[in-house]
């Protein structure tokens, strides 16, 4: 769950992988709770995000400073709510991975068939088959989702996504790329390798992780399945326009996106990837923080499952996440340990924060409250329709009730909202919109995000 292009998410929105790179200077101390404190207050009272809880942790005492937001029992949120963590998901399947690799149980060289049961066949291209090293590190060749998909509720895309579709889908799959070729952001892809970790040991993706990462790492409250008696600490999900959003179930893709945790568990997490050298799962820790193949993001490299940033000398080995209703961001330098969590229970990035709470050479983005031009409604339904960036990339636009929506393939709605009668951009993330007509009056779609341009005619 990434960002809106087809070539970003996850990241699908499991995760919105955009940074803001910035060159290093010389360290400087983390930022007073009271300073967090104002920023996310800021973010709170100019309508950016419902509620924001930050975590870090000094020495042996938790950093948890939170504002806002609402659980399902009312009470604000903080450091024992649960969140989606979305693609944060994807390092956890990564650790489980990188714990059966060192004990020989598996091989970062196994082709994925390998696992699959008898009559599932998984796609291959110029004599290369599909390893678990390409899924690890996004590289393939798969898109970010099956072209099957087709949820009954788009307001919880994953739910009904079977596992037979996702066979049915590997099976007539063609690639356009040699497996290991390039870095493109899949979904499908990582939920396939959590999926095959527990054909592999004859049980549920859950039951394996918390067997082999979260009991050993002690997160007792770090689930797929929240239980009945923690459900009231559940942040309430809000989209960007801060209306209530509903929960994501990834029952098949659970491996790339489907834990929720507290930030105080996610403090266990981050006391065991910054303190390598003790603890159960350090050797495997440090296995999966490697970088192992290159990104088509500039500074960027891939580890498995990790993002590492290297700008400047410095390193932020990272991840986000992204569902309907959160936006997540864990990450930490590995030389000194700095760290930082940041959860929202909003779908507006956080990501600039969390980056900046590490290494303050990394800009904090001004989440100012933005203007919107009136657009007549009428305008506005000129504009509904499909747009296809991609075979597998459609963005669906949608009018109600005087406001223009945007929904990607396999991502939650987001609000378009107008600079002019033509041009708009989104709150969630930094992408712009603009329709136009062509010489033959089809109505047209751009797409501007990440410096790139694509443009799709309407269906």
């Amino acid at each position: 769950m990434r960002s809106f292009m087809p070539a970003r998410i996850h990241v699908p929105s499991l995760a919105v992988l955009s940074l803001v790179l910035a060159s290093a200077s010389s360290a400087q101390m983390p930022a007073p709770d009271s300073t967090i404190q104002r920023w996310i207050n800021e973010r709170v009272a100019n309508g950016y995000a419902t509620g924001i809880v930050v975590g870090m942790r000094d020495g042996t005492r938790d950093r948890i400073v939170a504002a806002g937001g609402a659980q399902r029992d009312g009470r604000p949120v903080g450091g024992e709510s649960l969140f989606e963590i979305g693609s944060i998901t994807k390092v956890f399947t990564n650790i489980l991975l990188a714990d059966l690799v060192l004990k020989g149980e598996v091989a970062l060289e196994d082709p994925v068939q390998k696992y699959l049961p008898a009559g599932v066949k998984m796609p291959s291209r110029n004599g290369k088959e599909i390893t678990l090293l390409d899924l690890a590190t996004a590289s393939s060749g798969l898109p970010s989702l099956g072209n099957n998909m087709a949820p009954k509720d788009l307001r919880n895309p994953y739910a009904d996504y079977s596992v037979q579709q996702m066979y049915d889908f590997l099976s007539a799959h063609t690639l356009r790329r040699d497996p290991g070729e390039r870095y493109e952001y899949s979904n499908i892809g990582m939920g396939l390798l959590g999926h095959v970790l527990g054909l592999l040991a004859g049980k549920s993706y859950e039951a394996l992780l918390r067997e082999r990462v979260l009991a050993p790492l002690g997160m007792r409250e770090t689930y797929i399945v929240v239980p009945s008696d923690k459900a009231a600490r559940f942040a309430v999900p809000h989209n960007a326009d801060l209306d209530e959003e509903s929960p994501w179930d990834l029952p098949t893709l659970a491996g790339a996106g489907a834990l929720r945790s507290t930030t105080r568990d996610m403090l266990k997490f981050a006391d065991a990837v910054t303190h390598r050298d003790r603890g159960p799962l350090g050797k495997a820790i440090t296995f999966s923080i490697a970088p192992r193949r290159p990104t088509t993001i500039p500074n960027m490299r891939i580890a498995l499952g990790w993002h590492v940033r290297e700008v400047g000398g410095k390193t932020i080995v990272w991840h986000n996440g992204g569902t309907g209703g959160f936006r997540t961001f864990f990450g930490f330098d590995p030389a000194s340990g700095a760290h930082a969590m940041v959860w929202s229970n909003t779908s507006s990035s956080v990501d600039d924060l969390g980056l900046h709470l590490i290494d303050p050479t990394v800009p904090r983005q001004p989440a100012l409250a933005q203007r919107n031009e009136a657009v007549p409604a009428e305008t506005l339904r000129g504009y509904v329709g499909s747009y296809a960036l991609a075979p597998t990339f459609v963005i669906a636009v949608t009018e109600e009730q005087g406001k223009l929506y945007a929904q990607a393939t396999g991502q939650p709605r987001f609000r378009l909202w107008a600079e002019s009668a033509t041009n708009f951009y989104l709150r969630v993330l930094p992408a712009k919109v603009r329709f136009a007509q062509d010489s033959s009056g089809a109505m047209t779609l751009t797409l501007e995000q990440g410096g790139q341009q694509q443009k799709a005619t309407r269906k």
